[in-house]
């Protein structure tokens, strides 16, 4: 699946994905390829993917995410 992070000043990451963990509001959340279609909420927390080059980490203050069609734009 293919994942960004954006924020209003740059893009953060930008490839194919395994899974992301993402810190929701409620608690954190993984998603993983063929995901339902999905709006929420972040909080403070990190985001980490793990991409075939690895596992990448980043803090985040909080955003949102959406799900859809096997892409994943987390706004940061």
């Amino acid at each position: 699946m293919n994942v960004e992070i954006l924020t209003p000043d740059k893009t953060l990451f930008s490839g194919d994905a395994e899974f992301v963990t993402l810190p929701g509001s409620n608690g954190s959340f993984q998603v993983f390829e063929n995901h339902a279609p999905l709006i929420a909420n972040l909080g403070k927390g990190t985001v980490s993917i793990k991409s075939a080059s690895g596992l990448e980490s980043f803090t985040v203050n909080g955003g949102l995410v959406e799900v859809l069609k096997n892409k994943v734009v987390v706004l940061v």
